[in-house]
């Protein structure tokens, strides 16, 4: 019986689990660690994650709305988006954009950044920045 309950456990935690988001680097070019020295609270900065375009947590996938630009900022950790080519709109996925952060910390791994996210936008990739709250 106990062994029962600890297979069903172990079942449950399994599918329940986030599939691993593994990047190479190749999702953003040109990042520029800016203030390694920054101290910027990762709570902070995974909600700032999810704050860019008005909100993209939960059963949101997407930037939503078209912006030309969009900034996510909570606590510590301000994050500021802007479409390479003028014009465009941002359009990026929160699979891609997680992503596009992911592999900037990569070559920054704390404070500051720029880099640019390959692809998200009406018309190419965007730039974007990790930087302190204003």
């Amino acid at each position: 019986m106990q062994f029962q309950q600890l297979l069903l456990a172990a079942l449950a935690s399994v599918a329940y689990a986030y599939p691993q988001q593994i990047v190479s680097g190749a999702e953003v070019t040109g990042t520029t660690c800016i203030d390694q020295n920054l101290k910027l609270d990762s709570h902070d900065t995974n909600v700032a994650i999810l704050s860019i375009c008005g909100g993209i947590a939960g059963a949101i996938t997407k930037c939503q709305g078209n912006p030309t630009s969009t900034t996510g900022q909570s606590g510590t950790s301000r994050f500021e988006l802007n479409p390479v080519n003028a014009g465009a709109t941002l359009n990026v996925s929160k699979g891609r954009w997680e992503r596009c952060v992911k592999a900037a910390k990569l070559t920054c791994p704390q404070g500051s950044f720029e880099s640019t996210c390959v692809g998200g936008t009406s018309d190419g990739d965007f730039n974007f920045s990790l930087a302190a709250a204003q």
